[in-house]
């Protein structure tokens, strides 16, 4: 609050304010010191003109240029988090209803939303509904203990460490199970089923609190040139359902042997495979498109702190974990990772620089190729869409206004450190709380106006 009042002295806080909400709430922003030119070019002759804009950092009310962290974990920036939670949103919806350059013809396209779960590395303190749990405690949803071994000393840790290193590549093994099951099923050879369809699929981890990932996923299927074109007669929910569950049960990836002890990875036997509603495909359960990409998205900036109570940055040193506050589960999941990732055996699993995520290493939201858009897409819209409104702001020429004529930007940046000082602290977390109470009224007045056109139909 210091800061805050000699910022208001200075008649600098409405100022920093304006640079601060250009962040969105940023809570770990980027500092950059450094400068930025803009000229008039002239691209018929190439001479660099008159001086159209200069930014020094110095000049600036924070004394840096700050950029947003872009995050994806909602612990280490709940605005850059959100951000990519709504990209990812867009991303799965487009692919299940069309938009985003995707034909909304893809909603008529079988499409079904599987979870695939981890096996078992000895029972664990679980919440199976009624019943009590095999400790003989009805846990609470909240219970601290929900997930962790009934007995540590028998649960196998080595082997959940492992599984989750081994997690992306038996996925990849089912994506081509699953092609093979397909063409089984519809008469056809792998060869002659790239002429009649194709295989769709968007996918996000999430930990379960036991700490080992599982995946959800939008599976579709397609005509040959993906969601442009319609599926053949045969391919409907049911085959594509029957073919998820038999690739899931065929898929296998072997790991590594330690200490004379072999590895062999598969999904779990817990398998879910819904089919989603389209606009004329019923298949008689109400999960919609909406409520997918809702889901998915949820889990895409959750990592394993979220679900098990360990750590959202890398570790340096294992000494480390001495000062911070973890769970017996997650700090014996830690331990096991680093201990496994010092065997020059395993040196290709990087397992100590994985070891806060328990292990896994792989990208927590994938798609195929023709699924739909890309998150890069995404994220190029929006800043053209900015820097067209920092164009109009400064008063730059459009390239549209004159044939011949564009501007040229030089610029030179140093990091000169992240995070905020308290006072920006402070004024971020207001600006955050402000963004999140708007988009919350607007969700209500969208709720509204549905509720309102549904009791009109």
């Amino acid at each position: 609050m210091a800061q805050i009042s000699s910022l208001a002295a200075l008649g600098n806080l409405p100022a920093l304010a304006r640079q601060l909400t250009g962040l969105g709430g940023c809570a770990q922003p980027i500092r950059l010191d450094g400068h930025r030119t803009t000229h008039h070019l002239d691209t018929t002759t190439g001479e660099i003109g008159r001086v159209l804009h200069h930014l020094n950092s110095l000049d600036l009310p924070a004394g840096h240029l700050l950029v947003r962290c872009n995050n994806r974990r909602t612990t280490r920036c709940p605005a850059c988090a959100e951000t990519y939670r709504r990209d990812t949103y867009h991303l799965i919806s487009s692919g299940l209803r069309g938009g985003k350059g995707i034909p909304e013809q893809v909603a008529d396209h079988p499409r079904v939303f599987a979870t695939f779960t981890a096996p078992s590395f000895g029972p664990v303190h679980n919440r199976p509904g009624e019943r009590p749990c095999r400790c003989g405690v009805q846990h609470d949803q909240d219970d601290a203990v929900l997930g962790s071994p009934l007995d540590p000393t028998t649960y196998d840790y080595e082997a959940a460490v492992l599984w989750n290193a081994h997690a992306g590549p038996l996925w990849r093994r089912f994506t081509i199970h699953l092609r093979r099951e397909i063409a089984k099923r519809a008469g056809l050879t792998q060869r002659e089923l790239r002429d009649h369809a194709r295989v769709s699929f968007a996918k996000v981890a999430e930990y379960q609190k036991r700490g080992a990932v599982h995946f959800h996923a939008v599976i579709r299927l397609d005509g040959p040139s993906g969601g442009s074109t319609p599926p053949p007669a045969w391919a409907t929910a049911e085959l594509l359902t029957d073919a998820i569950q038999a690739a899931a049960t065929g898929a296998r990836v072997a790991g590594p042997v330690v200490d004379g002890r072999p590895h062999t990875f598969a999904f779990g036997r817990q398998l879910d495979v819904r089919t989603i509603r389209g606009r004329h495909f019923e298949g008689g359960q109400d999960l919609t498109d909406r409520a997918v990409a809702a889901y998915i998205a949820k889990y895409a900036t959750k990592g394993a702190e979220a679900a098990t109570g360990t750590l959202d940055r890398p570790l340096r040193f294992i000494a480390e974990l001495a000062g911070l506050d973890l769970t017996d589960h997650a700090r014996r999941l830690i331990h096991t990772a680093w201990w496994l990732g010092a065997r020059k055996d395993l040196a290709d699993l990087r397992l100590r620089a994985w070891a806060h995520m328990l292990g896994f290493r792989g990208h927590f939201s994938t798609k195929s190729r023709r699924y739909s858009t890309t998150l890069g897409a995404l994220r190029q819209v929006r800043a053209d869409y900015r820097a067209a409104q920092q164009r109009t702001a400064l008063g730059l020429p459009d390239a549209g206004d004159h044939p011949d004529a564009t501007t040229l930007t030089l610029a030179h940046w140093t990091y000169a450190g992240h995070g905020h000082t308290p006072g920006e602290s402070w004024l971020a977390a207001n600006i955050r709380r402000d963004i999140e109470q708007n988009r919350e009224l607007a969700r209500q007045e969208l709720r509204a106006q549905l509720d309102l056109e549904g009791a009109a139909a």
